[in-house]
């Protein structure tokens, strides 16, 4: 048996072969990231003759031309968490770093635990395109976040104290359109009361706002009080209605992601399932199974809890044993992330027989704060996720042999 231990950078790798006891069959060698190159790595690991198996770490997208290169022309891959080989690699006492020293500790490692080494998954498309597009989605969020910040910026220098006044839960909106039309305040106060009051009038009717005469009284009197930072010019419009005008881009890029991901999710045995799960509605069911992917991959529903990061790993030594432990956030932050807001949607809305939502209930009354709660709420939910989905393929594996 041979080890390929595959140090991968950004369009190039580092690549030692390896076999037991040390002995390396190949000097360490540079490939580029070209078909040319990663064939004759192919036709190097294959003129071994020997069972052969490719260790590499886990870089987000930099290995994976080369995994999917090498799967594709039948040899094992592993694709090793970042964090462990990090461990493994620093084991040496001088802690010499470059690609040639990694890709030799790399493929020590595939020798030292060859017995536990597991290939790449294969993962459905529908996954992939999933987890692809909530990658999109959450950056989107991200922008939409600092744009909404930056435009309240600016309001309190060109429309101090606008916002409390034009607050519309029902309609998120309201205030962008509004700052569109109007502004400054000084745009409010050189066109007049009277003009100003019939034009928001007007505006609010078109937009199919509620009409409120009072409430135009109550922005050109706050115009009147009001002290704007920055000066009514053509440099502080341009800012304003840019800012808007991002706000809105961000908004409909979000909500294409947002509904391509609804159209993938739908494709899924399992869409139904979560959907009638309680307060999961249309955002959320597909970014869920989105960060969770193919629920068969984990073997029990400790190891999907393990991957959302909210375990608590035991602590133990001689008469020593920890009871309380914190979550191991050693897992995908965005489910963690999308499980938090399914929870607060639970606790919000308090469905009525639900086991899950229940469960917070009983934490609570048992002195538990109201985030250890909700994370207790959290791995509940990822519980009666695994066992409803694996139930349902199950179901559907059993169809499949009988037809």
């Amino acid at each position: 048996m041979i080890s390929v231990g595959i140090d991968v950078s950004k369009g190039k790798s580092t690549v030692c072969i390896m076999k037991p006891g040390g002995e390396v069959l190949s000097a360490p060698f540079e490939v580029i990231h070209n078909k040319t190159e990663l064939f004759n790595l192919v036709r190097i690991i294959k003129s071994q003759n020997e069972e052969a198996r490719v260790i590499m770490e886990d870089t987000g997208h930099y290995h994976l031309p080369v995994a999917t290169l090498l799967v594709d022309n039948g040899i094992f891959v592993c694709s090793v968490n970042a964090l462990r080989m990090k461990k493994y690699c620093s084991q040496n006492i001088r802690r010499a770093k470059t690609d040639r020293i990694d890709s030799i500790h790399i493929a020590s490692f595939g020798i030292a635990y060859w017995n536990e080494l597991k290939p790449v998954p294969c993962t459905d498309d529908t996954y992939k395109e999933l987890q692809l597009l909530a990658r999109q989605y959450y950056q989107s969020v991200a922008l939409l976040v600092k744009a909404k910040v930056n435009f309240s910026n600016l309001l309190d220098r060109v429309m101090p104290n606008i916002q409390d006044i034009l607050k519309d839960n029902a309609s998120n909106s309201k205030l962008t359109d509004f700052v569109e039309r109007y502004y400054h305040f000084s745009h409010i106060l050189e066109m007049g009361e009277k003009r100003f009051t019939s034009d928001y009038c007007k505006w609010a009717k078109k937009k199919g706002y509620r009409l409120y005469e009072r409430k135009a009284k109550e922005i050109f009197a706050l115009a009147q009080n009001g002290i704007p930072v920055l000066p009514n010019t053509q440099s502080t419009k341009i800012v304003v209605t840019e800012a808007v005008r991002v706000i809105h881009e961000i908004e409909l890029s979000r909500d294409i992601i947002l509904a391509q991901m609804q159209t993938f999710a739908k494709t899924l045995p399992e869409y139904s399932i979560v959907r009638e799960m309680p307060c999961i509605g249309d955002t959320l069911a597909p970014r869920i199974i989105a960060e969770i992917g193919d629920v068969r991959r984990f073997k029990n529903k400790h190891a999907l809890i393990a991957y959302a990061g909210i375990d608590a790993p035991p602590y133990q030594s001689g008469c020593f044993n920890a009871s309380k432990r914190h979550i191991s956030k050693r897992g995908n932050p965005y489910l963690r992330k999308t499980g938090y807001e399914i929870m607060q949607s639970l606790i919000k809305h308090k469905p009525e027989n639900d086991v899950v939502y229940d469960f917070i209930v009983k934490k609570r009354s048992q002195g538990k704060c109201g985030k250890e709660a909700m994370i207790a709420g959290l791995n509940k939910f990822l519980r009666v996720y695994y066992g409803k989905v694996t139930e349902l393929y199950t179901k559907l594996d059993i169809q499949d042999l009988a037809v």
